[in-house]
């Protein structure tokens, strides 16, 4: 099943670790693999300085059914595992970097995101 995914982020929803956020604005999943590649192109344009925070999880089971596969027979095995992303949801958080570093890296990242995001911060 899919379930549902409505309404607000009521928890994760403000930057508290970091001085930075990436921000979503827009509902959907994000798989592991979308998630990693974000991280790798903060990661690489921070040159690795400062922290960063990752704060989903993809800890939802997304199953596919083969190709050229009849109706029926059962659920299909699980494909990838992804995380349930709602508007107000903080992906990740920088600190340790200057705000224009930061600023790129998040863009950078969410160029890799299926969802819309913005740019945040603790004085926001």
């Amino acid at each position: 099943m899919r379930g549902v995914n409505k309404g607000l982020a009521t928890r994760g929803n403000s930057v508290d670790f970091g001085d930075y956020g990436l921000k979503a604005t827009d509902r959907g999943l994000l798989t592991s693999r979308q998630i990693e590649a974000a991280r790798k192109a903060i990661a690489h344009k921070t040159k690795r300085s400062g922290k960063l925070w990752i704060r989903v999880f993809p800890d939802k089971a997304v199953s596919k059914k083969p190709n050229e596969t009849r109706m029926g027979s059962g659920k299909a095995p699980t494909d990838h595992y992804a995380a349930v992303i709602r508007p107000g949801k903080v992906i990740f958080e920088l600190a340790g970097v200057t705000e224009d570093v930061a600023r790129s890296a998040l863009q950078r990242a969410a160029d890799k995101l299926p969802v819309k995001t913005q740019f945040v911060s603790t004085e926001d």
